[in-house]
């Protein structure tokens, strides 16, 4: 009797390696030799959360040993920090966050991106806590929505400090009252892994440390890699800001109303759509109220339509109320701690309002000025007789130009004429009396 055909044996074979490739895929992390190394010395925002993202993936991709995050921070939005915790719970690659140099912090936010990593570390001098949700300028989040913004932080901050095998009642304490810990404290509290004074001495503490699912660390030979942001990611990191997306969005408004006010100019235009293109896709990356974005659009509608419609000022009125009403509304604050700065909002308000009504100011008077140009321009003008061919007919001289002029009465050359109608190209005047 056959126990196993070639075919069979193939297959049983193929299975064998199968399992031996996937039970050993964690170790294969601890294998590489180059290890990625990114600083982090800024507040947290959508684009710090978007660059920890790209190189985790590009770590990932590559199969660097671990990825290693040197964070400085005062904290920043709760958005971009969930975002940054999911994506190292989701790695597959070890994730270790050193708090670095001397004198830095992991404050606010910087405690629960450090309390998800795989391997938490401090560097002397330096201290971790004080993650009370605060709003993105650092104010407290309004009183209706601080309860409940600080259990569900709370909630999630003990649920990881839990699967990473760290003191959660302290992590929630952070949250709850905010309080903080020097790196002593938090070895002691169980908050951090351990200490490490530079990048050597962190390379070889972390040589040999076993990471849950992910393998054994192999860092004492490893070269390092420090993670280098590609332009665009640059330029994101710069317009990933409420304030400047804003202000982008605002120069928009006014590069289209000066090409509609002005057709031909080119230049103000194409300002403009750049600008608003550049402002839609930082807006992208931000957690925005979409009425809010769709409340700008229609002021730049409004002043467009101003250039159009003679509204005696209403249009422009309503693109200034609809630019306010919008960028108030472009972040839902309680929940992001995200906002247009009243430093930023206020001034740009002022400037598009002054500006529009110094534009309506001039256009008004434009209207009510007499008209210059035409046969109509020609009435009410000033000049003198050149030549008087009868009492009755002769030459003038209006607008530095000379006319062919029918006298109302007896005129000689050089008297004074005021024009006092136009019949084709022949102008009836009469003497000006100087009145």
């Amino acid at each position: 009797m056959r126990i196993l055909t070639k075919s069979g044996l193939v297959f049983a074979l193929a299975l064998l390696v199968f399992g031996v490739s996937v039970g050993l895929a964690p170790l294969a992390w601890a294998d590489k030799g180059e290890i990625m190394v990114m600083e982090i010395s800024q507040p947290i925002g959508a684009a710090t959360a978007f660059l920890m993202e790209k190189c985790l993936d590009d770590a990932e991709e590559a199969g660097y040993a671990c990825v290693i995050f040197q964070l400085d921070t005062p904290g920043g939005s709760l958005e971009s920090m969930r975002r940054i915790v999911m994506a190292f719970l989701d790695a597959k690659v070890p994730v270790v966050v050193y708090v670095s140099p001397s004198g830095a912090r992991a404050a606010s936010a910087g405690v629960m991106i450090t309390n998800a990593a795989d391997v938490a570390v401090m560097a002397p001098a330096t201290n971790i806590g004080a993650a009370h949700p605060v709003s993105g300028d650092g104010k407290e989040i309004s009183e209706t929505m601080n309860s409940k913004v600080t259990n569900d932080a709370a909630a999630a901050a003990r649920s990881v400090a839990e699967k990473r095998g760290r003191n959660a009642e302290w992590v929630e304490k952070a949250i709850r009252e905010s309080v903080s810990a020097t790196e002593t404290e938090a070895l002691e509290l169980n908050v951090i892994d351990f200490i490490a004074k530079d990048m050597p001495e962190l390379l070889e503490k972390l040589d040999g440390m076993e990471i849950p699912d992910k393998g054994v660390l192999k860092t004492k030979d490893c070269t390092i890699i420090n993670y280098q942001t590609t332009l665009r990611e640059k330029i994101l990191s710069v317009i990933a800001n409420p304030n400047i997306a804003f202000l982008l969005m605002s120069l928009g408004m006014l590069g289209l109303y000066f090409e509609f006010a002005n057709p031909g100019a080119v230049f103000p235009g194409v300002v403009g759509v750049i600008s608003i293109l550049v402002a839609l896709y930082a807006l992208h990356t931000l957690p925005v109220n979409y009425v809010g974005i769709m409340l700008i659009l229609l002021s730049g509608v409004f002043f467009v339509l101003e250039t159009q419609i003679a509204s005696h000022g209403a249009l422009a009125a309503g693109g200034i109320v609809s630019i306010f009403l919008g960028a108030t509304m472009l972040f839902d604050y309680d929940v992001t701690g995200l906002r247009v700065a009243w430093s930023v909002l206020i001034p740009t308000v002022l400037f598009v309002g002054a500006f529009f009504a110094i534009v309506a100011a001039l256009v008004v008077k434009a209207h009510k000025a007499k008209i210059r140009t035409g046969e109509d321009g020609l009435v009410g003008e000033k000049g003198k007789v050149t030549q008087a061919v009868s009492e009755t007919q002769g030459k003038v001289l209006v607008h530095a130009e000379i006319w062919n002029a029918r006298f109302l009465q007896p005129m000689a050359p050089g008297d004074p004429i005021r024009v006092a109608s136009v019949d084709g190209l022949l102008l009836i005047v009469e003497k000006d009396s100087g009145q």
